[in-house]
């Protein structure tokens, strides 16, 4: 094994990758913040979540242009604030980048096993981790081309839906029980409203991969928020339009459903027609967009954790033949493989989240602290209207933190001992190092 990574990606690699992290948020889960909060208690949600992730993504992108490194956030902090709330931000971001795939891995396998019922699901899940490790130990160059490629197909996918479901919207059906909950919905939308963004500052781990990286991360970055905005309202709106906010969460039987593309199709055409299988088809490239592209993300978060010694320093090292991070991927793929057999993908996603606020919350801290101990450091991108985009961010995700955890309290409390027990450790084995 030998140290330092490959720089192979372009921005239009870096725009799949972003596009492909998150994609999948639009292909399911987010309904389900519909029956948290209908309509407009989903709405106001999204609204301020797309505040969030667009002053955060301005904000994280100077970042990533004056620090361009794989850690991300983590090393983002570590300069910002030391070892102690570096290594605090890198779990933070561990737990989101290695917890996410999981319950996307799971939702490929239900899919697949739609096709081929003989097979059960836990098999799918686990043959798409193992091709998708294999992939990206391979090399970053193929893994990025191939996100490229399908996430390409799976924006097109959503396009696709729109234009066969807008002739059919109604604005009636947006004002159908629109605010069964009130405000208290609008709070208990929130984790699936950050569903529709959740992973796009993945980008800033490909910094060390990057031609050009100050360039190609800003263009890429900057690029790829643009898109899932536009995307996010569009499937909102087209997908509420048909028939109102019950029909793409409950099924026929009462039973909910995480998939709200097919139940929103199927009320307009029949599940036997060409554009409805097409659909479902390309679909799938949604959810392995997503899937692939956060694993790339966790391998390049948990490569630098070990590179700079604050995991065991196997982690920080490349392959020495294809120059990818492949102990760290091996490792996240095994992790990942505990939390897919435990069943609990719903939970698993939470605690994610709890993970990428985390993150937010320091960077967002980090770009002030830096402004004022760094003021000379250089840095290709200025984020505009400083210092109230990074203070927007930084609010809206910590008041969404705040919100999510009362309503998940058991949840938290394992997010802060999960990071609390790995600190510990941390804290041990460094005074144990230094007093050698």
């Amino acid at each position: 094994m030998e140290s330092g990574l490959k720089r192979t990606l372009t921005p239009a690699m870096v725009w799949g990758l972003g596009v492909g992290y998150v994609i999948s948020g639009n292909y399911f889960g987010w309904n389900l913040g519909l029956e948290k909060g209908g309509t407009l208690g989903l709405a106001i949600a999204i609204f301020f979540i797309i505040i969030l992730y667009i002053t955060f993504t301005f904000s994280y992108t100077e970042l990533a242009c004056a620090i361009p490194k794989s850690g991300g956030a983590f090393d983002y902090a570590n300069r910002a604030f030391g070892k102690d709330v570096g290594f605090i931000t890198g779990m933070a971001q561990n737990i989101e980048f290695i917890l996410a795939p999981p319950a996307i891995a799971f939702a490929i396998g239900s899919y697949l096993n739609i096709f081929f019922p003989a097979i059960p699901i836990l098999l799918f899940s686990v043959m798409t981790y193992f091709f998708f490790v294999s992939l990206n130990v391979y090399g970053v160059k193929v893994a990025a081309t191939f996100e490229l490629v399908i996430t390409i197909l799976a924006v097109a996918a959503l396009l696709f839906f729109a234009a066969l479901t807008f002739p059919k919207f109604q604005f009636s059906h947006l004002q159908q029980n629109a605010f069964p909950f009130g405000y208290s919905g609008v709070l208990a939308a929130i984790p699936f409203a950050i569903w529709f963004f959740l992973g796009i500052e993945g980008v800033a781990n490909l910094a060390e991969e990057a031609i050009n990286p100050k360039r190609t991360i800003l263009v890429g970055f900057g690029s790829a928020i643009a898109t899932l905005v536009i995307l996010c309202l569009i499937t909102f709106v087209s997908s509420l339009g048909v028939a109102g906010w019950e029909a793409i969460v409950f099924r026929n039987d009462g039973s909910t459903s995480d998939s709200p593309l097919p139940l929103a199709l199927g009320l307009i055409m029949s599940s036997s027609s060409l554009s409805y299988q097409l659909l479902l088809i390309v679909g799938l490239f949604g959810l392995i967009a997503s899937f692939h592209g956060l694993m790339l993300a966790a391998g390049r978060s948990t490569y630098e954790f070990g590179r700079v010694g604050y995991a065991p320093f196997f982690l920080g090292k490349v392959h020495s033949k294809f120059k990818t991070p492949a102990n760290a991927l091996l490792v996240n793929m095994s992790l990942g493989l505990m939390a897919l057999f435990s069943g609990k993908t719903g939970e698993i996603i939470t605690i994610s989240v709890f993970g990428a606020l985390t993150l937010y919350i320091i960077s967002m801290l980090s770009v002030l602290r830096l402004r004022k101990i760094e003021p000379n450091l250089v840095r290709p991108f200025l984020v505009p209207l400083f210092p109230i985009f990074p203070l927007l961010a930084l609010g809206i995700a910590s008041f969404s933190f705040v919100a999510m955890a009362i309503y998940n309290v058991q949840l938290v409390v394992i997010y802060f001992l999960i990071i609390g027990v790995s600190y510990g450790i941390f804290k041990v084995w460094n005074s144990l190092k230094s007093s050698q």
